[in-house]
């Protein structure tokens, strides 16, 4: 029996190459990534929807070849000199390394079915897409070539650390900030869409995230300003089904429309049409 293995392989585990299936978070399927890449990083069997990094956005989202990049090289400093293990310098270069980013945050000009708009997109691989005074500070300063340039503003965000804890209240301040920028964005009869994916929280979610003419949401993105585990842990009562998912949010009124990413483009340049 030996021999007769070894002669034809019979009982050998042959190895499956890294990097050729993905299994989805919601329901365990296995993908295999060419079909993953094709369906937009959405499940084909259940529909849940991936989470994207910046330049995937940009591929979804806009005219192929249409984005030009502002701000590319402005970057948070450490204004606490935040100290110890996990000293916000390391941190800070952790993520560069692993992202190529400078910052949690593109912005720019571009692009959506040859209408021109102004950019910005969140990316949770960089420290989970937390807002310090970078974020804030090209966020602002995007909003404020959407003023001298009249055209509409679109922020995709997907931010799920909040406000910036290393940068204390420097972080904190980015609230006011981008909320002021989108105040005369607003007199200035100028429209803005807030995107929501998964996840959007806390202080991102309290400031700009929160604060669009139209608010739309990819299908079952966890939103909302704190987590439900603590929330429960705190009032220690369980919560409502789908608690804080787009589905839940739209049911309550905070949410406008809930898009499946595959529309996301065309849906987004039927409002610009209708709104500008």
């Amino acid at each position: 029996m030996n021999i007769f293995k070894k002669t034809f392989g019979f009982g050998k585990k042959k190895r499956v190459p890294d990097g050729l299936w993905s299994k989805c978070s919601k329901c365990s399927n296995l993908i295999f990534n060419k079909i993953l890449n094709e369906n937009l990083n959405v499940c084909p069997k259940c529909g849940y929807h991936f989470v994207l990094n910046c330049y995937q956005r940009l591929k979804v989202l806009t005219d192929a070849g249409s984005f030009v990049e502002h701000d590319k090289e402005v970057s948070a400093d450490d204004p606490l000199n935040f100290s110890g293990p996990k000293s916000y310098l390391n941190k800070l270069a952790q993520a560069k390394d692993k992202t190529k980013l400078k910052e949690a945050v593109i912005t720019g000009t571009a692009e959506i079915n040859k209408r021109p708009i102004i950019l910005a997109i969140t990316d949770s691989r960089f420290i989970m897409g937390s807002m310090g005074s970078a974020m804030g500070e090209k966020i602002t300063r995007i909003i404020e070539q959407a003023i001298l340039k009249r055209l509409p503003v679109i922020i995709v965000s997907g931010s799920g650390g909040g406000a910036r804890m290393y940068e204390g209240m420097f972080s904190l301040m980015q609230m006011a900030k981008t909320s002021g920028a989108l105040l005369k964005l607003k007199e200035a009869r100028l429209p803005y869409l807030s995107i929501l994916t998964h996840p959007t929280m806390a202080g991102v979610l309290a400031s700009f995230a929160g604060l669009g003419d139209i608010t739309i949401a990819e299908p079952g993105a966890l939103i909302g300003f704190t987590g439900p585990r603590v929330i429960r842990q705190t009032i220690k009562q369980d919560l409502p089904e789908s608690f804080q998912t787009s589905e839940f949010n739209q049911k309550h009124g905070f949410i406008d429309l809930i898009v499946e990413r595959k529309d996301l483009k065309s849906k987004v340049t039927a409002i610009l049409d209708y709104l500008t």
